[in-house]
């Protein structure tokens, strides 16, 4: 495969011609933990498993060609690849993060500012430039989530990426809900960028995996060390899995999208819906309801979106977010920056999209009747 080759067609030959002993075209699987040593202190390639593998390698060397970063770090989770990122940090460390921002973040977050000394001043992402006032003597990092979750929000990633080049802080993104398909951080100025893989990358609901990819040999270094030591590495089988869901990646993220405008155009016109959050790419979108009490009947109602808390499967999925994926943030903390309790989240899938806005419709009025028969 040629390197100026685009992206759809980059996706699908991952791991092609990499097996040289038997041609496999599917990328092979390697389960072996320990590798054969020929002399004292020289390894033939692969040493043990947590800190390389066969299979590991082609997924990250793809996904770093993909978000034209240096290097990458498949890791056990989403969750694992943003504490690993945070493993470079001391206590005493300031970081500045987007305030609209997923719930494991935020617990995260609050973890390390209790137990290990790492404050966090958070952005409100409405205007770029009131990052350089929140920067203080001792701030190391600007982590930006972009769209932010649930409420959709945007940032201009080359205006932060200038502030912190100014101020010789790290930039790092949360690139999950646009994927690479429709995002590249670090062509925009990151360091890092990472990925909950188990979303849009993996991309059917049956991969948990994190990614984090890294600009700049000595900052590679550090990780690839940091990654070793902690050890919270994605398995063999699992590093197969996302290659085999990421073929697909640029097809489904297409329709996604397709999908997702059509689900907002219903959503804006429907006399129950009181705002939608698009960000204009990818599958994600918000709405609110018109009242709180409508939200459980509405979702009951339901027959072809599922609720749960995941998103970025080609299934459908709808999302409470204050008692789901953000319950752990306090109520008035979200409450202050806009997640209401009348916020719903939408993953739109790749299902007929008549038949996605035809399942809304029959929610919503089957709410309506239940409620008004409830307030009779």
């Amino acid at each position: 495969m040629t390197d100026d080759c685009r992206s759809e067609t980059f996706l699908v030959q991952i791991g092609n011609e990499r097996d040289e002993a038997h041609r496999a075209v599917s990328t092979p699987v390697y389960f072996s933990t320990a590798y054969h040593h020929d002399h004292v202190g020289k390894l033939h390639g692969y040493d043990y498993t947590r800190t390389g593998n066969p299979t590991r390698t082609i997924l990250e060397e793809a996904v770093a060609k993909l978000e034209n970063g240096d290097h990458a770090f498949a890791t056990s989770s989403g969750m694992a690849a943003i504490q690993l990122v945070f493993s470079l940090f001391e206590k005493g460390s300031h970081i500045i993060a987007s305030r609209d921002i997923y719930g494991g973040s935020f617990r995260l977050f609050e973890v390390l500012e209790k137990q290990y000394g790492i404050e966090f001043t958070y952005w409100n992402g409405e205007e770029e430039n009131d990052i350089a006032t929140l920067i203080q003597p001792n701030t190391e990092a600007i982590f930006i989530e972009t769209p932010t979750n649930p409420l959709m929000q945007t940032a201009d990633l080359e205006k932060i990426s200038h502030i912190a080049k100014d101020h010789k802080l790290l930039h790092i993104v949360d690139n999950t809900l646009y994927s690479p398909y429709f995002q590249r951080p670090i062509e925009q100025g990151a360091d890092i960028v990472v990925h909950s893989a188990t979303k849009y990358l993996a991309g059917h609901n049956d991969v948990l995996a994190g990614i984090a990819v890294v600009k700049g040999e000595e900052l590679s270094e550090k990780l690839a060390f940091l990654h070793n030591t902690i050890g919270a590495t994605l398995s063999p089988l699992d590093c197969w899995s996302l290659i085999r869901g990421m073929k697909t990646l640029a097809l489904r993220m297409r329709q996604h999208e397709e999908n997702a405008k059509t689900v907002k155009a219903f959503l804006e016109n429907h006399p129950m819906v009181t705002a939608v959050y698009y960000p204009g790419r990818s599958g994600m979108l918000s709405f609110e309801i018109t009242e709180e009490k409508l939200v459980e009947g509405f979702l009951k109602a339901l027959r072809i979106f599922t609720f749960a808390e995941s998103l970025g499967g080609v299934e459908s999925f709808i999302t409470y977010p204050v008692t789901q994926t953000h319950a752990d943030i306090p109520e008035e903390i979200r409450k202050s920056y806009g997640l209401s309790n009348r916020l719903l989240r939408i993953s739109v899938g790749v299902e007929h999209a008549e038949d996605l806005t035809a399942d809304l419709k029959q929610a919503f009025e089957k709410a309506q009747t239940n409620q008004v028969l409830s307030d009779f």
